[in-house]
């Protein structure tokens, strides 16, 4: 059965340890409080080959960078045959097209507005779970909630974020590392 959860994310292991042991103090049950580590995003393993998407959300247009840089570096490559000799129309085209095509290809990548890009420019960017450590309780009713913010807040937790799952013997089952993080 799904509760609402309230976790908050710690950079030391101390401290992790150290807050879990106040929420069980406070009268949390120790099946309902889960802590583990939350990898960095592109690395949750999702895919057979790894990584927790199907492509790169910031290489969409990077072919049409790498095709224009190409173009742009063979005509370079082969306008400067004459300090080259004989061989260089077909080696300085080669070499042209290929650093042409990796500086364009790189100049498309990132897109105004990838979730996890952090300016003025990408204001509705959807945000990102930091990775770290994770110290999450299932709570059963509105002044426990608060009573479990207020406790990672004193034990300095940042990024506190309201969820609904499953934590059941320490382990919250359906934790979604992908899913935007509802935060306090």
């Amino acid at each position: 059965m799904t509760k609402p959860i309230i976790a908050g994310r710690l950079d030391e292991q101390s401290k992790v340890e150290k807050v879990v042991e106040q929420l069980q103090r406070a009268g949390f049950a120790r099946e309902h409080i889960s802590s583990f580590y939350v990898n960095p995003q592109g690395q949750h393993d999702v895919y057979p080959i790894g990584g927790d998407r199907q492509e790169s959300p910031g290489a969409k247009e990077a072919g049409k960078g790498m095709a224009a840089g190409a173009a742009t570096g063979a005509a370079v490559g082969i306008a400067a045959a004459p300090l080259l000799g004989p061989v260089g129309p077909a080696a300085g085209g080669m070499v042209g097209a290929y650093v042409g095509g990796l500086i364009g290809g790189l100049s498309q990548m990132k897109e105004k507005g990838d979730p996890g890009e952090r300016s003025e420019d990408a204001p509705n960017a959807q945000p990102i779970r930091e990775a770290g450590m994770l110290v999450a309780v299932a709570v059963d009713d509105p002044a426990q909630e608060e009573h479990a913010i207020d406790m990672l807040r004193a034990a300095g937790a940042s990024d506190i974020e309201r969820a609904e799952g499953t934590i059941d013997n320490g382990d919250w089952s359906d934790f979604n590392p992908l899913a935007a993080p509802d935060r306090i």
